[in-house]
C-alpha cells in the first residue's frame, strides 16, 4: 500500500481495563465480537467460509491481537474482504494502519470521517471538564490527532450498502463524530451501534471495569453535537433492534435492549446530555 500511510502523531496505549477483556462473544453464526481493553471489535461472516468482514480497529497497539482472533476464527492466514467503520476515533483505528499494509484491503467509513483517516484533520480534544467519572477526567491523555490511510480509505456508498456485506446497510449516526454509522441487517434485527449508543455507563470506572449491562448514550468526552447524538438515538430505537453490538458494553437482546433504548430516548437530555461540558452548550462540532 501506500508509502505515506502513518499512526496518528500521540498514538500511545491506554492504561484502562474490564473483566471483558481478551474475551468474545458470538451472537449469531456470522457475528463475532471480541473486546480489546474497553472497545468492541466485530468480525462478520461465517468462520468456513472466508468471506468476512472486520468492524473496527481496537486501541493503538491492537494490531497483534486482532491478527490473534482471525487466526483463531478464519484460519492464520485468512484476511477480510474489507475494514468498515462506525468512525475514526483513537479506540477505534488503533490497529488499522499496520493490519491495512498487512493485508492490502479497502476501509470503508462515512465520507465525513476521511479527513480524520487521511491526516488532514485532528479531531476535537476530548473534555475532561464534561459532567462525568474518571474516564472523562483523564480523558485529555486520549489521542485526538488523525491517522493517514491515504488511498486505502473510501467513502462508503452513497446507497447506504456495506461492502462485503450484503445484508447490511449503514446509517448515519452523527453527534459522537460528524460522520459517525452504525450497521444494521433487517433480516434478525441486528444492530452495531458504534458509540452512537452504548451499554455501559461509560463515565463510571467501576461500571466500565465490571462492564455493568445497561443502555446508555454516547461516551460523554469525545461527543461534540449532544442535538445529533439525540437524534442518532431516536434513529436507532425506531428500528426495534433485536441484538446489539456496541462499541462499548456487551451485547444486549430483545426486551432489555428495547426497553433500555426507549427510557435512552425519553430521558436523553436528562440522563445522557451532561448538564455541563466544552460542547454541551456550543453544539455544533468543533
Amino acid at each position: 500500500m501506500d508509502e505515506e500511510m502513518y499512526e496518528s502523531e500521540d498514538s500511545k496505549v491506554i492504561p484502562m481495563t474490564s473483566i471483558t477483556n481478551g474475551s468474545g462473544e458470538e451472537v449469531a453464526p456470522d457475528v463475532f465480537y471480541y473486546t480489546d481493553q474497553i472497545v468492541n471489535i466485530s468480525f462478520i461472516g461465517y468462520p468456513d467460509s472466508g468471506d468476512w468482514v472486520l468492524v473496527d480497529a481496537g486501541l493503538p497497539k491492537s494490531a497483534d491481537e486482532i491478527r490473534s482472533e482471525v487466526a483463531e476464527r478464519f484460519g492464520k492466514d485468512s484476511r477480510p474482504s474489507a475494514i468498515i467503520l462506525t468512525h475514526g476515533h483513537f479506540d477505534h483505528v488503533g490497529g488499522l494502519v499496520e493490519l491495512v499494509q498487512e493485508w492490502d484491503v479497502p476501509v470503508y467509513a462515512h465520507e465525513q470521517e476521511i479527513p480524520y483517516l487521511t491526516g488532514k484533520k485532528s479531531y476535537p480534544e476530548p473534555d475532561p471538564s464534561v459532567e462525568g467519572g474518571m474516564l472523562a477526567k483523564i480523558s485529555k491523555m486520549y489521542p485526538n490527532k488523525p491517522i493517514n490511510l491515504s488511498s486505502a480509505v473510501k467513502p462508503l456508498p452513497d446507497d447506504n450498502s456495506v461492502p462485503g456485506l450484503e445484508e447490511w446497510q449503514w446509517i448515519h449516526t452523527p453527534g459522537h463524530s460528524p460522520g459517525h454509522v452504525s450497521f444494521y441487517r433487517e433480516r434478525d434485527a441486528m444492530l452495531l451501534s458504534g458509540d452512537a449508543f452504548i451499554t455501559v455507563r461509560q463515565d463510571s470506572f467501576y461500571n466500565v471495569l465490571m462492564q455493568t449491562s445497561e443502555v446508555n448514550g454516547p461516551p460523554r468526552y469525545l461527543t461534540t453535537d449532544w442535538e445529533d447524538a439525540k437524534k442518532s438515538v431516536e434513529t436507532l430505537e425506531a428500528l426495534k433492534p433485536d441484538t446489539v453490538v456496541p462499541g462499548h458494553g456487551t451485547a444486549m437482546q430483545k426486551e432489555a435492549l428495547q426497553e433500555g433504548l426507549k427510557h435512552l430516548v425519553e430521558t436523553f437530555d436528562q440522563t445522557a446530555k451532561p448538564d455541563y461540558g466544552r460542547y454541551v452548550e456550543d453544539t455544533k462540532y468543533h
